[in-house]
């Protein structure tokens, strides 16, 4: 493992054994931080690509026998078939976060923290102090554009952590939009955290547009037209959760293969759940409909007769996750969340889940987005709960009295 050098920061590469990797390829160097990580390898052709996928698979990983099947197998030709450029696509797109999944439990954090504290290094759309860019977001987020250039099937990449969209490719099929580490504010803690993606088809009729006008404009698609959309958990395990348009499906990382090993199939938002998650010191600040709903639910005096319990981790995709697995809601009544980067993706999720994502008067996906960084409230989750919340009218917070949006 390389050491850790000052003034440079060397990302230490415990995932080369993940990697298939005969030899460490060369390094790409961050310049803002002065930190090197390694990037996925570049596939000559598919054949090349599905050789190289299922080098080191062990019996316990993808022996279809034993019952287990790894992400590739089960979104490749064997299984869902989503095609190969989309497959291709997803093997670097899991390449990049398996390796923000080891920078996320690094014991190096803190000192690129204090590293990028002493350069004063800044990135990103504008946001409030709470908001601003954090060390491991742009360190991730380098890492994610890497993986998404040397794919060769990103035309745009359009990130929470940048000010506009990136042109990588004339001929990428796809247009990739994320927030490439959600909740990073909690790492020092070791609370969970996340990276969100949305694919959608590139738009030809917008080709001969110059290129910052097509860049922005196929980012700018409704969450109606994804083509895939996904979330990976870095937590006790690391769990990538996707779906391709034909049910929502998770994968847990299996360190000893470096493999995502399906194990929650199909996954089903229950119509009711008994969990809210919000941040309840805000209840004063809420609009009447809101804290009418919640005080009725937590009593057991809602359309369902037991009462709710709050569950709030304050990581999205953590709070998200949960939600999926045991129904319920998970909200953020302000206007605060990204429609781009956070709100399509995971609706989508939802939805395919049997769930639904709102802006707590109607479904997110069909919002047209008109600005990249746009932001509004989002409540996800149970399909007849989302529905009982949206009766009570008044549930979107328009005042943040001491902090900001």
């Amino acid at each position: 493992m390389q050491q850790l050098l000052s003034p440079t920061i060397s990302y230490p590469s415990p995932l080369f054994h993940l990697t298939s990797h005969p030899f460490p390829p060369k390094p790409h160097f961050c310049p803002t931080h002065r930190l090197s990580f390694y990037p996925p390898p570049k596939m000559a052709s598919f054949s090349g690509f599905l050789a190289k996928s299922q080098m080191g698979m062990t019996a316990a990983a993808g022996d279809g026998a034993n019952g287990f099947s790894s992400l590739m197998d089960y979104v490749g030709k064997g299984g869902l078939d989503v095609g190969d450029d989309l497959l291709v696509l997803l093997y670097h797109i899991q390449f990049a976060c398996k390796r923000i999944a080891a920078l996320v439990a690094s014991p190096f954090n803190s000192a690129l923290g204090k590293h990028s504290a002493l350069t004063g290094a800044t990135s990103g759309a504008a946001a409030s102090d709470r908001d601003k860019p954090k060390p491991l977001d742009i360190v991730a987020n380098e890492i994610i554009l890497s993986s998404l250039r040397n794919s060769g099937k990103v035309s745009v990449m359009a990130s929470e952590e940048d000010d506009a969209p990136i042109w990588i490719n004339d001929d990428g099929p796809f247009v990739v939009v994320l927030d490439p580490l959600d909740g990073s504010r909690n790492i020092d803690a070791s609370i969970p955290t996340g990276t969100i993606f949305g694919v959608y088809n590139r738009l030809p009729e917008l080709d001969n547009q110059p290129t910052e006008e097509k860049a922005l404009l196929n980012s700018l698609q409704s969450g109606r037209k994804l083509v895939a959309a996904g979330y990976v958990l870095y937590s006790s395990a690391t769990i990538l959760c996707a779906s391709f348009g034909s049910g929502t499906h998770a994968f847990t990382l299996d360190h000893s293969t470096g493999d995502f090993i399906l194990t929650h199939p199909s996954i089903r938002i229950p119509p009711r759940g008994q969990i809210y998650s919000v941040n309840d010191a805000r209840y004063f600040d809420w609009p009447e409909g809101l804290r009418q709903y919640i005080d009725t639910v937590r009593q057991g005096k809602g359309k369902f007769p037991k009462k709710y319990s709050a569950r709030y981790i304050c990581s999205l995709v953590a709070d998200f996750h949960r939600t999926m697995l045991y129904g319920g809601i998970a909200m953020n009544p302000r206007n605060h969340l990204r429609l781009v980067y956070e709100a399509n993706p995971l609706s989508y999720l939802a939805e395919q889940a049997g769930g639904k994502g709102s802006d707590g008067k109607s479904s997110i996906l069909p919002i047209q987005p008109v600005k990249l960084h746009q932001r509004l409230p989002l409540f996800l989750g149970s399909l007849e709960d989302i529905d009982e919340l949206e009766s009570y009218g008044d549930v979107q917070q328009k005042v943040n009295p001491g902090y900001e949006v």
